[in-house]
């Protein structure tokens, strides 16, 4: 005969210590994440809430445009510019199984044009021309509708006798438009040629990463340029410059330490400090 002490435990399913063990509880996706410099696990709030900076090591983590212009803009005071220009497909480009128009509308069903945001704007309380962009868009490439958006940004400056800041991050330009791309390289630094005629301001700031065609023109013709720390800038990537000449590059080659050494450019910039050093800029060059 079964006794009920025999018929409570029948019931109880046992763990490795002859109770019953409950069942794990899943850990949220997306509340941690990796740095990539010193691989320790941060809480993705307490992240974002430093400037998208890691707390440990200081590694500043790429951020999109939208966000890039709230934390430099005073509060509300962006006015956006040609949001309404969209890339076409002058090539029918296709690769993967994806042609390049069907990558462009998913892009504007998510709320995002193109790869560089362009308005007005106050940083802490001097009026910019504001041109930022968005490495989450096609790696930030440069394509036409970039082009024509950063020479409008430029002329209005021109116009209003505004500085000019530009924040580049983008992997160069946009193979899916072929020469209309690397057309922009030109485009873009006349444009920053009538600007300097004009004696106009303009301070350009490099985030990681700043490569390719966007390097090889605009983003290197400030009157000031400005680095975040660590960050890639270069034309041509270490692999692709390995595979070319068969040299080893040297430690730390194409980041923002190592270019500050060799004159490349101005100052590197820890992103906390970045509003307040450009309007330290704007009013010690008088605009």
């Amino acid at each position: 005969m079964v006794n009920k002490q025999t018929k409570t435990m029948a019931k109880v399913k046992p763990g490795w210590d002859g109770f019953s063990l409950k069942p794990k509880r899943e850990m949220p996706e997306g509340l941690w994440i990796a740095c990539p410099s010193c691989q320790n696990m941060l809480y993705k709030k307490s992240v974002e809430e430093n400037l998208d900076i890691c707390p440990e090591c200081s590694h500043h983590f790429r951020i999109d445009g939208r966000k890039r212009i709230r934390q430099l803009a005073d509060d509300g005071s962006f006015e956006e510019m040609g949001a309404e220009l969209v890339s076409s497909d002058p090539l029918g480009f296709s690769a993967a199984g994806k042609n390049y128009a069907e990558r462009i509308r998913s892009f504007s069903e998510k709320g995002q044009n193109e790869a560089i945001l362009v308005g007005k704007a106050f940083i802490r309380g001097r009026g910019v021309m504001l041109s930022v962009m968005d490495f989450s868009f096609l790696g930030g490439s440069m394509g036409m509708v970039v082009g024509e958006k950063f020479c409008l940004a430029v002329e209005k400056a021109i116009e209003e006798s505004l500085p000019l800041v530009v924040v580049s991050a983008s992997g160069g330009a946009r193979m899916h438009e072929g020469v209309v791309s690397l057309g922009q390289m030109a485009k873009t630094s006349a444009a920053l040629a009538r600007f300097d005629e004009s004696r106009g301001l303009f301070i350009s700031v490099l985030t990681d990463p700043t490569t390719g065609g966007v390097t090889a023109s605009f983003a290197m013709l400030g009157d000031i340029i400005i680095a975040e720390p660590r960050a890639l800038i270069g034309f041509a990537g270490p692999r692709t410059i390995y595979e070319t000449i068969k040299i080893e590059l040297p430690e730390g080659f194409q980041r923002s330490e190592f270019l500050l050494e060799h004159g490349f450019i101005d100052m590197i910039v820890h992103r906390r400090d970045l509003r307040s050093e450009i309007g330290r800029l704007i009013d010690y060059c008088g605009k």
